[in-house]
């Protein structure tokens, strides 16, 4: 069953060149990214402890994430990732052009 949404995140473009792109995403409890597919590969810096849940292929995986933590995704992947918990979620979302 898909996510159900409070509202939108906030994606805040922090950098872009021709190599880059550096995205802030800030959530609310409750809210999500709404599904899109990432042209590039990229990584994600979590910026908050919390409790993120994501989407891919109708499965939803929650866990627990700290501040610092980061992680790598390949592009192509079509997914919606949501704020599980009750206070806020950030993270900084780095792709890798070309």
């Amino acid at each position: 069953m898909p996510f159900e949404s409070t509202g939108a995140a906030v994606p805040t473009v922090l950098a872009e060149d021709d190599k880059m792109k550096a995205t802030r995403w800030d959530f609310a409890p409750g809210t999500t990214t709404g599904w899109h597919e990432h042209g590039m590969d990229y990584a994600v810096v979590v910026l908050t402890d919390a409790v993120m849940a994501y989407e891919v292929d109708g499965e939803i995986t929650e866990r627990k994430v700290s501040a610092g933590e980061t992680y790598l995704r390949p592009k192509g992947v079509k997914h919606d990732v949501r704020n599980a918990g009750d206070g806020p979620l950030s993270f900084v979302e780095i792709e890798l052009k070309g």
